[in-house]
């Protein structure tokens, strides 16, 4: 792969990493209401669910989401229920900082917060065909394909996290703005965007080959 061909990749990384969506919106509700600590193993998590897609999309999901109307519809309404479920658990949340005591990496929540990045981005048909039409642009059929997904992944990978980072460090600011109501209606907002996302998901359309 050439210089020229990996700094567009790059770029459209970095264009996709930045625009937000669910797992933007994950990494500020939490880095808002935990931290900005937690925030980040839930950014890692997410990370890793990336690698998880495009190895499906190596593997040829992407081609059976395409080809197949079922397989499509069903992990497009399991990635919106999921979404739903986040969107209700955050209406149901204490307020910030009520619940922060108990929610501590070492009660076993760090891991909680990592799952749910993972499955943040490996329930998203969109991602999956995004990396389906997105990764052979930029292989070459002389090389060896694995080596160059595992370079665009880990790309790909590097930069949804550098944004999650630039997202939480902004983020950080409103924690001490969400005192009593104003953190009521933070977790309502958040709430409510996870819902509108994930009513939205369902609204995806596979596109005919």
């Amino acid at each position: 792969m050439s210089a020229g061909a990996w700094w567009l990749f790059c770029t459209l990384s970095l264009i996709t990493a930045f625009t937000p969506g669910p797992a933007v919106l994950l990494a500020v509700s939490n880095a808002a209401t935990l931290g900005a600590r937690r925030a980040l193993i839930g950014s890692l998590g997410n990370a890793t669910g990336v690698f998880v897609v495009a190895v499906t999309a190596l593997l040829g999901l992407g081609a059976l989401l395409q080809a197949s109307s079922t397989a499509f519809t069903v992990l497009k309404i399991a990635g919106a229920m999921y979404l739903v479920y986040l969107g209700i658990r955050q209406w149901r949340s204490p307020p910030p900082f009520a619940a922060d005591a108990s929610l501590s990496p070492a009660n076993g929540d760090a891991w909680r917060l990592f799952g749910r990045g993972v499955l943040v981005a490996a329930t998203n048909p969109k991602s999956i065909l995004f990396f389906t039409a997105l990764l052979p642009q930029f292989m070459q059929p002389q090389a060896s394909p694995w080596r160059q997904g595992l370079l665009l992944t880990v790309t790909f990978a590097a930069c949804t996290v550098l944004s999650h980072l630039c997202y939480v460090a902004a983020a950080r600011h409103l924690r001490r703005w969400l005192g009593g109501a104003r953190g009521r209606w933070w977790q309502r907002l958040s709430g409510t965007l996870f819902i509108g996302l994930g009513l939205g998901l369902l609204r995806l359309r596979r596109q005919a080959t």
